[in-house]
């Protein structure tokens, strides 16, 4: 089956819920371990039809969020998605209580069961209410940003076409096409604020009524931080502040010299050669069948993998009318099927969804054998090292997407890499300011932002543009407003993915056989222990990042940057 023929049915609460609480009383009363795991089994069956039903309406709105039917359907799933996690919710305490538990533990994992404890901390049929606001706030963000028409060089574009121009050669193209980017979110400044101050308002709210401080408490508990805290987070930005930050700056400096200019202007940060950035040779097609060959002669694995998506229609890459922005990975359990939504748009961005966002389908087709849905995916920040670490295992396949630019791609790339994580860490302590004081106005919000890009990206000038000078930089970061705490992983995975890197260029078979066996094993361990199962050092020890910065140092110091 195509993913068009996938079948969507809206599914009915009523019947599901009766059903679902014949199961969970079958579990209360029996006695016998192996016919409770066989109504596991039940119940998982239906959580997996329901999950399937709600992630292809997600991914059919996104795919055209002006398609009228599955706009219904996406204000249905945000009032209805509540009610599902509330029986979500009746399964787990029956677990939770169960005499059994113990013995039910020993064959579902420790890992389990520590997430729906955390599942219960931060639920309550109170906050029902509270999380279909939530969620319709969530919405109105998507559909506002995928509403954006720039009309730049004769033509109405949406904010992943502006990349281009973005990144053109021209500097007067550059200004222009981020002063057009910029005045969208200038002109649409009032509702987006408007609606983030409502959600930190509701995200207070349900955290209140949890029995928490503040949202903050219940941010870690959502994300499923079980190993680690905001202390260990906050020492890692201080590591990335001491180590991380003095690197990127460099690397800023030379991208100046390069560019021929006294300083970086904030259109020219991700222009990085006065000849252009290392962009693909082909379009989306070319990409496909190049990315197709590069995985076929990577491994059996990744073969077997790349087939399945390409026979099954499971990506949907090109920019679009309508189209929702950014990109992602998700699972349609009924099918096990992995899905990747992206906006290609001709950049060297597209080669790193067609490596990042197949790392992260890569592990949870070789995962699908897990039948606990809760352990399919890994946590955020474990999944992160499955995208971010394909990337660098896909390396001695760029030359067949960049060709002549391939040195180019290679230095962006590791650079790149350096300069995200003090952003990564900016965006982290940014929400922990925001959700420590919710009764900050707008414009205070954009203060915070601004003091701390002064903190993680000293060099960022702003001088020409007073929307960002102002910090209202962040109203595009879409994890700020969707899935809130959700970024300090990337930092924190892009160490253990530099890891990767470093381990690979001693001995690539080892380092891919670590990360087959990441892979492998899913989510049914922590983070810390996910770590150690791939050799990997944990980014939380003091001299974790001190290691992994020497040999990138090396590697980018040998390469003439000024010859590119």
């Amino acid at each position: 089956m195509n993913f068009s023929d996938y079948i969507y049915i809206r599914p009915d609460y009523n019947k599901i819920k009766i059903n679902f609480l014949n199961f969970i009383q079958k579990i209360n009363e029996s006695k016998n371990l192996s016919e409770q795991l066989e109504i596991i089994k039940d119940i998982n069956k239906i959580r997996n039809s329901i999950d399937t039903m709600s992630n292809l309406s997600h991914i059919r709105h996104t795919i055209d969020t002006e398609d009228s039917f599955y706009n219904e359907e996406k204000a249905y799933w945000d009032d209805i998605a509540p009610l599902f996690h509330e029986l979500d919710t009746l399964f787990y305490k029956a677990l939770i209580s169960h005499p059994n538990k113990n013995q039910i533990k020993d064959v579902l994992g420790n890992q389990f069961f520590k997430l729906i404890e955390n599942s219960l901390k931060s639920f309550s049929s109170d906050i029902i209410e509270d999380l279909q606001e939530e969620n319709k706030e969530v919405s109105k963000y998507v559909k506002l940003l995928a509403s954006a028409k720039i009309l730049f060089e004769g033509e109405e574009r949406n904010l992943s076409g502006m990349t281009p121009f973005i990144l053109s050669q021209n500097r007067d193209i550059r200004k222009n096409a981020q002063e057009a980017k910029y005045s969208f979110f200038k002109k649409n400044e009032s509702n987006f604020d408007e609606i983030f101050n409502n959600l930190v308002i509701i995200r207070d709210r349900i955290a209140k009524k949890l029995g928490f401080n503040n949202f903050i408490e219940l941010g870690y508990i959502r994300m499923n931080r079980i190993d680690y805290s905001s202390d260990m987070v906050a020492n890692f930005r201080k590591q990335v502040i001491e180590e991380i930050v003095p690197v990127a700056t460099s690397l800023y400096k030379k991208q100046a010299r390069r560019l021929n200019l006294d300083s970086l202007s904030y259109y020219d940060e991700k222009f990085e050669f006065n000849t252009g950035n290392a962009i693909p040779k082909g379009d989306t097609n070319w990409i496909i069948e190049q990315g197709k060959q590069m995985y076929h002669e990577m491994s059996p694995e990744t073969s077997e993998f790349i087939d399945y998506m390409i026979e099954h229609n499971l990506m949907d890459l090109t920019t679009k009318k309508g189209k929702a922005g950014g990109g992602y990975c998700t699972f349609i359990a009924d099918y096990k099927s992995p899905f990747i939504f992206s906006n290609f748009n001709g950049t060297s961005g597209d080669i790193d969804v067609l490596t990042h966002e197949a790392g992260h389908a890569f592990q949870v087709y070789r995962s699908k054998w897990i039948e606990t849905p809760e352990l399919l995916w890994a946590t955020y920040e474990s999944s992160e090292i499955h995208s971010m670490s394909m990337e660098f295992f896909t390396w001695d396949w760029m030359k067949n997407f960049f060709k002549e630019d391939t040195e180019k791609y290679f230095y962006t790339h590791l650079g790149g890499a350096i300069k995200f994580i003090p952003y990564g860490s900016l965006v982290d302590e940014f929400q922990h300011e925001i959700y420590k004081n919710p009764t900050l106005t707008p414009n205070e919000r954009k203060t915070i932002w601004r003091d701390l890009e002064k903190l993680y990206k000293p060099h960022s000038d702003y001088s020409e543009n007073l929307f960002l000078e102002n910090g209202g930089w962040w109203i595009q970061q879409a994890h700020i407003f969707e899935v809130p705490f959700y970024y300090i992983d990337y930092a924190l995975a892009q160490v253990c993915a530099l890891q990767f890197w470093k381990h690979m260029k001693v001995n690539r078979q080892e380092a891919w056989t670590d990360y087959i066996n990441l892979c492998n094993i899913g989510g049914t361990k922590s983070f810390l222990d996910l770590l150690k199962h791939a050799n990997l050092v944990s980014p939380f020890e003091n001299n974790c990042i001190k290691n992994i910065l020497k040999p990138v140092r090396e590697y980018l110091e040998n390469i003439n940057d000024k010859s590119l």
